[in-house]
């Protein structure tokens, strides 16, 4: 008996979803043994676990799915393949209403000037992150999803970036860097 399960993705995110030539749906269900059928007019995607796949294996679709739904490139959303990385998203509109203005703020705080300061918690944490409409994504194992996770909570508690980057272990690489 086939089970399946739905996920809306943004629309703007289905051809990352899809890849070009159709290579990251194909490398999704052939990694995971399950079939996506994708509707790109409502961004739903469906799904379908097939007769003998484990049912484990249709949550890490559905993780990986949302992921790339989420920003992240199959390259990244990919890693949810192995046991040890999990998938945690922060909705900024839980923690601080539906104000696109307060949001973008919190966004810009978690970005940094350049980039720098998402880049410096992924070099610090080896996790993944994006920053992608209302949420910011994570991947990583779990006790490095932790240590970026509190990074980012003080950086939108409004943490001085100098205060929250020392939640990292004081890395002197990253002392001189300016956010």
């Amino acid at each position: 008996m086939q089970q399946s399960e739905f996920i809306r993705i943004p629309k703007d995110r289905i051809g990352a979803l899809i890849g070009p030539k159709g290579l990251t749906k194909k490398e999704i269900e052939q990694s995971l043994k399950v079939r996506l059928a994708i509707d790109s007019e409502t961004g739903e995607v469906e799904v379908i676990r097939l007769e003998k796949t484990p049912a484990v294996n249709l949550l890490t679709a559905l993780n990986v799915i949302k992921a790339i739904g989420r920003g992240f490139s199959w390259e990244k959303a990919g890693s949810l393949l192995n046991e040890n990385v999990f998938f945690e998203l922060i909705d900024l509109r839980e923690l601080f209403g539906k104000s696109e203005k307060k949001i973008h703020r919190k966004k810009a705080r978690i970005i940094g000037s350049e980039g720098k300061a998402r880049e410096k918690i992924e070099i610090a944490t080896g996790v993944f992150i994006s920053v992608y409409g209302h949420s910011i994504g994570l991947i990583g194992n779990l006790e490095a999803l932790e240590k970026a996770r509190q990074v980012i909570e003080a950086l939108l508690a409004g943490k001085r970036h100098s205060t929250a980057f020392k939640l990292l272990g004081g890395e002197k690489e990253f002392e001189e860097w300016e956010i």
